[in-house]
């Protein structure tokens, strides 16, 4: 019999782990951010579920250090149909990018896991375990920057996000009318607008980030981040189905407008998966 001795490799480093858990942060708020919109290619969607679902989201993902949860979402055609504006800076054309996943990362560990994720990523595309007949539509890691809350100090934390059994989440991109703007349009989205907007809403609670430049040694198959200076992103967590409830996500393009503050480049919703399933992917197209 092998002894588990035997089935290690030779070279893990495993000495390296008990002095790297000595030192840094090791805290439980989520500081940054992995958001991910991806688009299978058509023809390919099965496929792709099932190597993101049985590999890479544990593999390229969970298994990484200081990203400790994470949570799958999926917008099927009639959810697509629901997204806005129709000409979005995020989106060509609106309704691409019918998978969106999120990460949580540990506050102030963002370099270290950033190194991590470069080499891992790039040891899985030499073995051939990365799917390529998918496109990119947005993917950026985020800083956090607030998080408002519909009933104050009850309820789950921000760091229960991805793990608390939520109906729905609304994506939503938000761009600043120029960097020396994005700090006001954050002020006012964290003190008026989104206090407004959660009162007596489905909607627990929204988490903003602002993206944040992918390291220059990245796959050549994620295209850099646009719009860092300008943009936030806002998480909406719902605990209801957002069909049912859609016409509390209406007008928040004109509503950002009219502050002057900014323009929204695009609001979608999204339903959650069901892990190891192929539960919606018939009703992408």
């Amino acid at each position: 019999m092998t002894s588990r001795h035997e089935r290690e490799p030779e070279d893990t480093r495993a000495g390296d782990y008990a002095a790297l858990a000595a030192v840094g942060p090791y805290g439980v708020r989520p500081g940054h951010a992995l958001i991910t919109m991806v688009e299978p290619h058509p023809g390919h969607e099965y496929a792709y579920n099932r190597w993101y679902e049985d590999d890479h989201y544990y593999a390229g993902a969970m298994a990484m250090p200081w990203m400790y949860a994470g949570r799958r979402w999926v917008a099927t055609r009639d959810l697509q149909e629901l997204r806005y504006p129709e000409k979005s800076a995020v989106a060509r054309p609106v309704t691409a990018g019918c998978y969106l996943s999120t990460y949580w990362v540990t506050e102030g560990r963002y370099d270290e896991h950033m190194k991590w994720t470069v080499g891992i990523n790039k040891r899985l595309n030499r073995d051939g375990r990365v799917y390529q007949d998918r496109t990119h539509v947005f993917t950026a890691f985020q800083d956090h920057e607030a998080t408002v809350y519909r009933d104050g100090a009850a309820g789950p934390r921000d760091f229960h996000a991805l793990d608390h059994p939520y109906a729905g989440l609304v994506l939503q991109v938000v761009d600043a009318e120029g960097p020396e703007r994005r700090a006001e349009l954050l002020e006012w989205l964290r003190s008026r607008a989104l206090p407004r907007r959660l009162h007596g809403s489905p909607a627990a609670m929204v988490t903003v980030f602002r993206p944040t430049p992918l390291p220059g040694d990245r796959m050549t198959y994620v295209k850099q981040v646009e719009g860092v200076d300008e943009r936030l992103t806002l998480l909406w967590f719902l605990e209801a189905d957002p069909r049912t409830c859609w016409d509390r996500f209406q007008g928040l393009d004109a509503e950002v407008a009219e502050s002057g503050l900014g323009r929204v480049e695009l609001v979608a919703p999204f339903i959650p998966t069901v892990p190891g399933t192929d539960r919606y992917v018939d009703r992408l197209r």
